[in-house]
């Protein structure tokens, strides 16, 4: 029998492997359904792999945590993400922090993230199982036994890393813990509305996003895609709004303000433009630096005649635009999955954790990381620090009683 079972091969997963140490190591085994682990490290940042994020402050850290703030302070006290960009460049994979604060490899490419994680579990000297699933656990007296769809194994220590999949939380439900139920946090907004029309491509530096019925905004830059609106911005929206937005059916309106102005200074800033360029004509020249086709849009919606120059702007036209770019209404019809890093806002609840040394408080020996946790954040590589950390201190944990 040997000591300790790992399921779930993604980063989690993995990354405790990687620090068990060779003698730990030696009596653990990695299980993963798919035949090729760590899928979401090789899609994250377009394939880049956002590994972290500049923030190096655990107070200031778990403010980008919408769900598992206050949990995981302690975590990020022991491992962060400095400790992080440590890790990884003292096993030669340099690491850069970008104008924006997200930290990826230098190499720009998730294989080198993938095969240091891979190269590390093997050093240790962990029993890899690809392609095999867990279906069911059972606690027997100090022992769990672990069944998939050919074998039986058991083990004195289970770290359960398997993302949100809902089976897993069905096998955890079965040991007595109570699940959160699981919805998509991090997701885009789809709106069908003709001032978005043909507009794909257009991006915002900055936008401030509302949604007035749930008291709710986030600000930063925001993009017009094919099916509505994406960035920065809105998926701070969608992780804030995770568990209320699931509530509404997805159904629900958005204010957004495009300029960095309130409505009365942009009345004001447009009526001195005007004066400067009495002659010229409205549709021709952009007063904003965002794109002129976008500008065009609003005078078209506004109602403001295509012949017209900004002398002939008058009052009524000029309040109907400054609306438009600080205080317009768009319906959200339903969402989309932002790119391929789909995340989830539920899992385990946190009172049933001890995230001192992230061991369940229902089930002993039987520790918990990552996405099965009901802890989530916005983007910008803190979904990956919350699974480091985590799997940090669990190596840890079974390092020091070992």
């Amino acid at each position: 029998m040997k000591k300790i079972a790992i399921i779930g091969g993604g980063a989690a997963g993995y990354f405790t492997a990687a620090n068990l140490g060779k003698e730990l190591g030696k009596q653990t085994v990695l299980f993963e359904q798919s035949t090729t682990p760590l899928q979401k490290v090789r899609v994250s940042g377009g394939g880049r792999c956002n590994v972290t994020h500049a923030c190096f402050d655990p107070k200031e850290l778990v403010e980008f945590y919408p769900r598992g703030k206050k949990e995981l302070l302690s975590v990020f006290h022991k491992f962060q993400p400095g400790d992080t960009m440590e890790w990884f460049e003292s096993r030669n994979v340099p690491l850069k922090i970008e104008d924006d604060n997200r930290i990826f490899p230098v190499s720009d490419s998730s294989l080198s993230i993938i095969e240091c994680l891979l190269k590390e579990t093997e050093k240790n000297q962990a029993e890899i199982h690809l392609g095999e699933t867990v279906q069911k656990i059972e606690k027997k007296d100090d022992t769990f036994l672990i069944y998939t769809k050919s074998n039986s194994y058991e083990f004195e220590k289970i770290i359960f890393t398997p993302g949100s999949s809902v089976k897993s939380m069905e096998i955890l439900k079965n040991l007595g813990h109570t699940i959160v139920k699981p919805v998509p946090s991090l997701f885009t907004f789809n709106i069908r509305n003709e001032r978005l029309e043909s507009l794909m491509g257009i991006s915002f530096e900055w936008a401030e996003v509302s949604i007035p019925q749930l008291k709710l905004e986030a600000e930063g830059p925001l993009l017009i895609t094919h099916w509505g609106l994406s960035g920065p911005a809105v998926l701070r929206l969608s992780a804030w709004g995770a568990l209320d937005l699931a509530d509404l059916n997805y159904d629900f309106e958005i204010r957004i303000n495009f300029i960095r102005k309130e409505m009365e200074d942009c009345i004001k800033f447009l009526n001195e433009f005007k004066l400067e360029n009495a002659k010229k004509s409205v549709y021709k020249i952009n007063p904003f630096s965002f794109p002129k086709r976008f500008w065009q849009r609003i005078l078209e919606v506004s109602k403001t005649p295509p012949d017209l120059t900004f002398s002939h702007l008058n009052k009524n036209q000029i309040q109907k635009i400054s609306e438009e770019l600080t205080q317009g209404i768009y319906q959200v019809k339903g969402k989309s999955t932002f790119k391929e890093e789909f995340v989830t806002a539920g899992g385990v609840d946190l009172k049933e954790i001890n995230f001192k040394t992230m061991e369940s408080k229902i089930v002993p020996n039987l520790f918990l990381a990552g996405e099965i946790l009901n802890i989530d954040a916005i983007t910008g590589g803190f979904n990956f620090q919350a699974c480091w950390s985590e799997a940090f201190l669990i190596s840890q944990v079974l390092r020091d009683s070992h």
